[in-house]
């Protein structure tokens, strides 16, 4: 199934296309964003998924006036995580990648101001149609400067609304009530993006 789709971000973050392929328990989705945070950004992204919608590996690059970052993100069948990056210019926004030894046992990537990613672990454990609550530990990807950071995170069925799914995500004090289509994937993003398209 093919799902294309449209955000503008809240506090002009920016806008983002997602183009999105969903499979028997596979995602893969491509998308192009730009951002203004902090300086006006394009980034591009390509996610591809194995079984249970497990991160295989996400490539990233964000450019802007004066500097340009890179980062593949893989995570092997054995649970390893590992990266490669570039980058230039800009010193002061921070290399990309990092210590990726707080990842054991994560299965996700999650990239930074993107609805795209939070279908994973929604999906996996059909946290759109059944009740229940999971923990998880993610790769998140700061963006623009593309550092990988492990992240603590939940995710809760809230609530079944005609073709809407609730669910809630929280990180350290934040907390949004995520409203997700009948296929998992993110339709608003209280404090973060909403559908244009």
């Amino acid at each position: 199934m093919h799902i294309a789709r449209v955000w503008t971000k809240e506090e002009g973050l920016g806008t983002e296309l997602g183009e999105i392929e969903l499979g028997h328990g596979t995602l893969t989705a491509t998308g192009f964003a730009i951002g203004t945070d902090p300086e006006p950004y394009r980034l591009e992204y390509h996610l591809t998924t194995g079984d249970a919608y497990v991160t295989a590996k996400l490539s990233v690059r964000a450019m802007g006036h004066g500097f340009r970052r890179a980062l593949e993100l893989v995570r092997a069948p054995s649970g390893r995580w590992s990266c490669t990056t570039e980058s230039e210019g800009y010193p002061t926004l921070g290399a990309p990648g990092g210590d990726l030894a707080g990842l054991d046992g994560a299965l996700d990537c999650d990239l930074g101001l993107s609805p795209v990613t939070n279908s994973m672990p929604v999906l996996r454990h059909r946290l759109h149609e059944t009740e229940g609550a999971v923990d998880f530990v993610m790769a998140w990807v700061s963006v623009p400067d593309l550092a990988v950071i492990p992240a603590r995170q939940r995710y809760t069925f809230v609530a079944r609304q005609g073709t809407s799914r609730i669910v809630r995500y929280e990180q350290s004090d934040f907390r949004s009530d995520i409203e997700f289509d009948e296929h998992g994937v993110v339709r608003n993003y209280p404090q973060l993006a909403r559908t244009l398209r």
